[in-house]
Order: C-alpha cells, then structure tokens, then sequence
C-alpha cells in the first residue's frame, strides 16, 4: 500500500494533538490533586504548569486567584493552541479528512470526543466540573489508542500515528521532567521541602508512572530515581528511552529510513548526555533543553522524509 504524503501529515499531526490533549488533561489532573494537600499560598504555582504547556508562564501571585485563568488558557482558551479545545479539535480535523484509512469505530471517538469537549470545555473549569472533563478526555484518548491497536492493518498509516504519539509523548516527559523536577532539585543547599514526597508523587502522577516506579525501585520516592526512572527506563512506555525505542520500531517498518534513522540516533546519544545531570537541577534543565532539541529535530526529519506534499 502506498500512502499519499498527505494523508501520512494528517495522521502524524492527529497522533500528535490527541496525544498532547491526553498529556496536558493529566498534567493538570494530578497538579490540582497535589495542591489539595498544601496551603492556599501554593496555589500560586498554577503559573509554572504555563511552561509546560510551552507559554510564558504568568505573573504568580499569592492569594492564588490566577488558578482560574491557568485553567482556562489550558483547557479552553481557543486563541490558545496547545489548550486541550484546540488540540482536540485539530486532531478531529486532521482524522476527518482521512477517515478511510482508519477504523470506523477510531472516526467515531475522536468526533464524540470533540463534540464533548466543544460543548464542556468552558463550563469544566471550576474543580467540582474539572475532574470529569479530564477523567474523560484521558479516558477516550486511551480508548482510541486501543480502538487503533486491536483493529487496524500494521501499514504505512499505522506507524505514521505510532510516530506523531511517541513523538508528543517524548516531548512532553521532557516538558515535565525540565520543569518540575528540575525545580525541585534545584533548591538551595541545606534547605528542606517537608512536602517532596507528595511533589515527586505529583510528578510520576502526571505521567502515569507512580505504581510503575513503586514496582521498578521499592523503595521511598527520591529525586533523582523518579528522573532515571522518567528517562532511561525503556521498560516504561512513557520514559523518554521507551518513546525513542518505540519510534525507532516504527522508523525501521518505513521505506528509505535513511536520513530518519539518523535522527533518531542523535536523540539516542543525546539522551545518555543527560544521565550525569540526574542529580542537578540546572545541569538537568540544559540536559533536556538539548534533548527537546533533538526531538525538535526528529520531528523536521520525518516531516522533510515522508510528510511534504
């Protein structure tokens, strides 16, 4: 089968999107669960998550009334497009056009899915509304996925969609990793935070990771374990090592793999410059600034390779 390069850009962008929607709903889900547990002036830390989401983040302030306009411009701010309305509806657009390459029932999540979140996206932002919004967008991201693994043909369109989610996936394990575990190994010497244990539970929470790091250290929750375990755990699917070997899989299932094959082998060696930095917090934040790079990198190989059209 062949497969126009414009259909192969519209998948890898739909795997992309829904990906970043599923990653950013849980981000946001197990930050407002983590701050359940602190005092009202930690709210103000809703700003940081704006980096995350590759923004500025906003002035902080101290009686935590930004949480509200942070949720917001990560749910449904639709100037915004890495908010979970935009990139849900991106992803829907991307799919409609080539829906005959796909399983029907796939077509049918992703519509519901939109349809859901353009109707709630603005009433789920308060914290009583918050919760199921989420639990739902995650929950039709992971059902989609499935949909895709139990019932289309390991073609071409299958490893374009496998790309555009390891891809996303990788990228924002280091999104979370850079900025809020390099935060937290970044405090000053001497100094002791008595709620480190409920932030790095926060962390491997926004991941999917805390049972699958319990299981893999047992052992108590340190810094720099969660950080290894994030990065250089191949075993994890949501390690940036586990993304990468999951791309390579599908790299080597491409014709004329060449130039992609590089890439991929540049963010390989990239990745295991960041093991001296586990243990320092701005050592760690350089380390993954040049590993989003190559991601960045990865990205404009597949697209000059198989995605111009």
């Amino acid at each position: 089968m062949v497969l126009l390069s414009r259909v192969a850009d519209r998948i890898y962008w739909a795997g992309r999107y829904i990906e970043r929607a599923e990653d950013s709903a849980r981000v946001v889900r197990s930050f407002g669960d983590m701050l359940a547990d602190f005092s009202t002036t930690d709210a103000a830390q809703w700003s940081t998550l704006k980096t995350v989401a590759g923004a500025e983040p906003g002035p902080l302030v101290s009686d935590g009334s930004d949480e509200m306009d942070v949720v917001e411009f990560l749910l449904a701010d639709r100037e915004h497009h890495n908010s979970i309305a935009k990139t849900v509806e991106f992803g829907r657009e991307n799919l409609r056009t080539c829906r005959e390459v796909l399983p029907r029932e796939a077509w049918q999540t992703v519509n519901d899915l939109a349809l859901y979140v353009r109707q709630n996206a603005p009433s789920s932002l308060d914290r009583r509304r918050r919760e199921p919004f989420l639990t739902r967008v995650i929950n039709d991201s992971r059902r989609l996925d499935g949909v895709l693994t139990s019932s289309m043909t390991r073609d071409e369109a299958f490893e374009m969609w496998r790309l555009g989610r390891y891809i996303e996936r990788a990228d924002m394990t280091t999104r979370v990793v850079g900025v809020r575990a390099a935060t937290l190994l970044s405090l000053p010497p001497g100094s002791v935070d008595e709620f480190a244990e409920v932030r790095w539970m926060s962390v491997l929470r926004s991941l999917s990771a805390l049972q699958m790091y319990q299981r893999a250290s047992h052992g108590p929750i340190q810094g720099p374990d969660v950080v290894r375990f994030l990065l250089f755990d191949h075993r994890f699917p949501r390690s940036v090592a586990g993304c990468l070997a999951e791309i390579r899989s599908s790299l080597l299932r491409l014709p004329a793999n060449e130039t992609t094959m590089q890439a991929i082998e540049a963010a390989d060696r990239q990745l295991r410059d960041c093991r001296p930095a586990a243990d320092d917090g701005a050592a760690l934040d350089n380390a993954l600034d040049g590993l989003q790079l190559s991601l960045i990198a990865l990205n404009n190989a597949i697209a000059d390779r198989y995605l111009q059209f």
